[in-house]
């Protein structure tokens, strides 16, 4: 079996993300939601998240930087604020997430962009998606120098709201009731209805 070899010193950072977006699939996807100090909501998916650890909960997340180099407004509102909701959106969701990653003026509420419902955050000052079938509310713990090209910030979890249906009296999710969404390289997106188990 053949295969190309790349030196990441020797690759253009476009060039690596579109490799490490490519190769490590499925990513899932965290649409984050946070107020600014002002109390503006805002919401926006990210891809280049995950679970770190259960003891304490942890989460984290790698949030670009605009191409002028500034924060987004989801990293800046959560290293003034502290907190941020973290929800796993669903197939049906699939459209207003795209919506929500759209780039917008700081201060525009991209939730009503969405035409999405809210209910406040029980553990944090964070609008909660009411239609997310999971979501998980986070205080702001650290941040991880990596460079310039993102925030890496981790969150401890201090709540999670999960669908009724989809969690049993055991703490089992049902991944099938979640119908999580998922991201693949480019414009392409997956599920995970196509399970198998071993």
């Amino acid at each position: 079996m053949d295969f190309r070899d790349f030196d990441m010193a020797a690759l253009a950072p476009a060039e690596t993300y579109k490799l490490l977006s490519g190769a490590i699939l499925p990513r899932p996807i965290a649409l984050v939601t946070t107020c600014s100090a002002e109390g503006a909501a805002n919401a926006a998916p990210f891809s280049f998240f995950g679970v770190l650890g259960h003891d304490p909960a942890t989460v984290a997340l790698g949030i670009e930087k605009r191409p002028d180099g500034r924060r987004k407004d989801t990293a800046r509102n959560i290293l003034e604020t502290g907190a941020f909701i973290l929800h796993i959106p669903d197939v049906a969701l699939a459209a207003a997430v795209e919506r929500m990653a759209a780039p917008e003026a700081p201060g525009v509420d991209e939730i009503a962009l969405a035409g999405l419902e809210t209910r406040p955050g029980r553990h944090v000052a964070c609008p909660r998606i009411a239609a997310a079938p999971v979501a998980l509310e986070c205080r702001f713990v650290s941040q991880v120098d990596l460079g310039t090209a993102r925030d890496i910030l981790l969150g401890e979890v201090l709540g999670i709201s999960i669908r009724a249906d989809a969690v049993d009296d055991r703490h089992r999710v049902d991944a099938g009731r979640i119908d999580a969404l998922a991201r693949l390289g480019g414009p392409h997106f997956a599920t995970v209805r196509d399970r198998f188990t071993l």
